[in-house]
């Protein structure tokens, strides 16, 4: 068996964790909206439509923030069509995804949604084809009290209270020639600061969230960012960061090791924030917001075919990734280096929530069931909250095809509110566990009072509705004292300790 050791120290904190990085995302795209959170007449279904097996499961998630409506759909979404009586919405064609929106989901139903899933909305506006007075008047209809156009039209349509959304997204990934009304760095930093800068002077309370780079990718990565900035610094709070990883090659330690990938973009996306604060001589800190983040290729081939079969179609079963095992470890590595850079990154949106590359699925007839993916997440999300501490980690290394010197064992570690610590760690060796010694002198006398294991021996499998159970988090045999904690082969391990 390998070794490997953690340190701890109390005094060693890297920043309180935002409880906003355990968020997540709902676009209208595939079966997320339609079939997925919504399916009026399924037996579960309240009276709005809304399905009650998916909340129930969405709550486990403990999700504190949903960035909603989008996603590439939104830069031609225009959101008038989404409010007033559903009978009199208009059915737009969506070019993001070749398919027929009906909007019989709209702004309210959605914020009704969010309130029973106990979420907030983080809500995307238009800078494609709209632009800033789209902006302002949506903040309007939202968050103004009353005694104004917008807002007076909020509460016709039946909301007498504000919907109080605090965080808003200006566009999305708006350098992507695949985006309606993509824009260079220096027309969406314009666009980006006069529409925050609108939206804020409706409502002072609020934040919003410029569009990075779609990646780094892109040709014009790391100069989008700092040519967008340096026109919207000073209006906006946060800049966007999208990562996503997949494994079509069946490289399994390769993909393990990805995350060392993720943590470069992290830093290096904040030192362009920190290069731009420095050149206007700015005392306000812009933080990152990863709101979108997941495993995404298994997929593609099936989506190719519904756009040739089936196009303009609604509520089609696009980017319905079916997770295995090796992605929940995935998906546990990326949640640890966010916790990692907890001092920079705020806000975080698994992408996304349900059927649509998500840890939920459901069957249109039939239920709701968790894919592998969910147990880190909602892990992580339940046991997560508190102050992120600096891990000092000692253990072996490895070469994969891309990366080198990549740690057997990555790991996380909370200082939770009752004066105790969980860790999140995962031993990526695919064959042998380490026994991990921890080392937290400066905390007293703390025990492990739970060890929570998420491991299975083919790396493929996957969770069914038939099968919902194959691949879950099973309790651990506590050690006994003076003994190392056994991280077994692959796999993701929760350790609480405690007085």
């Amino acid at each position: 068996m390998k070794k490997a050791k953690l340190i701890l120290d109390k005094d060693y904190v890297i920043s309180d964790i935002d409880k906003r990085i355990y968020g997540s995302f709902i676009e209208h795209l595939g079966r997320a909206v339609y079939t997925g959170i919504y399916q009026p007449g399924h037996p579960t279904a309240d009276k709005l439509g809304f399905r009650k097996d998916v909340v129930d499961l969405v709550r486990k998630l403990n999700v504190p923030i949903v960035r909603y409506p989008g996603g590439n759909f939104v830069s031609g979404f225009n959101w008038e069509d989404s409010i007033g009586p559903v009978a009199d919405r208009p059915k737009r064609l969506d070019l993001a995804w070749k398919t027929t929106e009906t909007n019989e989901v709209g702004l309210h139903e959605f914020c009704d949604w969010a309130r029973q899933a106990d979420s907030e909305v983080m809500y995307a506006i238009n800078l494609g084809t709209r632009g800033t007075d789209a902006a302002r008047n949506v903040v309007e209809y939202a968050n103004h009290k009353g005694g104004s156009y917008w807002s007076d039209l909020r509460i016709k349509n039946g909301a007498k209270d504000p919907f109080g959304i605090k965080l808003w997204c200006l566009g999305n990934e708006m350098d992507g020639p695949w985006q309606m009304g993509s824009k260079t760095a220096y027309e969406y930093g314009r666009i980006a600061n006069e529409a925050s800068k609108m939206m804020k002077w409706v409502d002072d309370s609020i934040e919003t969230v410029a569009c990075g780079s779609s990646g780094t990718g892109m040709p014009t990565f790391g100069e989008w960012e700092y040519t967008m900035l340096t026109e919207c610094y000073d209006n906006v709070d946060y800049v966007s960061l999208h990562r996503y990883y997949g494994n079509p090659h069946n490289e399994t330690e390769d993909f393990l090791a990805s995350t060392m990938d993720l943590d470069d973009f992290i830093k290096t996306v904040a030192s362009i924030c920190d290069a731009v604060k420095g050149k206007k001589h700015a005392k306000k800190q812009v933080h990152l917001s990863l709101d979108e983040w997941n495993v995404w290729y298994h997929s593609n081939e099936q989506d190719q075919q519904l756009y040739k079969t089936e196009p303009w179609g609604n509520a089609l079963p696009l980017l319905e990734d079916i997770y295995n095992f090796e992605d929940a470890l995935l998906v546990g590595l990326m949640l640890i280096t966010m916790l990692k850079n907890a001092d920079r990154v705020k806000i975080g949106c698994l992408a996304q929530l349900v059927n649509v590359i998500a840890p939920i699925m459901t069957s249109k007839n039939g239920g709701a069931w968790a894919q592998t993916i969910f147990y880190p997440v909602m892990q992580a999300s339940n046991l997560g909250r508190g102050k992120s501490l600096l891990p000092q980690i000692t253990c072996e290394k490895f070469d994969t095809k891309h990366y080198s010197d990549v740690p057997v064992v990555d790991a996380a570690a909370v200082f939770t509110d009752d004066e105790g610590v969980t860790i999140f760690a995962v031993n990526r060796d695919l064959k042998e566990g380490v026994a991990l010694d921890c080392d937290l002198r400066s905390f007293g006398d703390l025990k492990v009072v739970s060890h929570s294991v998420l491991h299975h021996d083919d790396v493929k499998a996957i969770n069914t509705e038939a099968n919902p159970n194959e691949v879950v988090p099973v309790e651990a045999q506590l050690p006994r004292e003076g003994e190392a904690i056994v991280l077994p082969a692959a796999s993701w391990n929760v350790i609480r300790l405690a007085k």
